[in-house]
């Protein structure tokens, strides 16, 4: 089952992350190290996938590395508890919510990343 959302582009969607961020007087670059945290990807990667027509779906196929410690997010997001979710990216997504969520709540960059 194809979710909307899969075929966003992933500049839409980093433009909604870091607004919500930025809205609590986060930064930008909290917001990055977020995504580089969970995906593995670099700055520059980032940067050139913000200037690409890549959807959302594919940023996550294409992700140079996974991190391990992802599954230790937990609690829920939109009502949905993360460990119900069944479609692996369908579940990177909502871990990337979450941990977007927990910055703008203000909870420190080191409990975010599950140090």
């Amino acid at each position: 089952m194809s979710h909307k959302v899969f075929q966003m582009p992933f500049s839409q969607i980093y433009s909604l992350l870091l607004q919500k961020a930025l809205k609590k007087g986060r930064t930008q670059e909290e917001v990055n190290t977020v995504i580089q945290w969970l995906t593995g990807y670099h700055q520059d990667q980032i940067h050139e996938m913000l200037e690409s027509p890549i959807d959302y779906e594919h940023f996550f196929l294409q992700a140079p590395c996974l991190n391990e410690k992802r599954f230790l997010i937990k609690g829920s997001i939109c009502g949905v508890k993360l460990e119900t979710i069944e479609d692996p990216i369908m579940k990177n997504i909502r871990y990337l919510d979450k941990m977007i969520d927990e910055l703008a709540q203000g909870k420190s960059l080191d409990k975010v990343l599950r140090k």
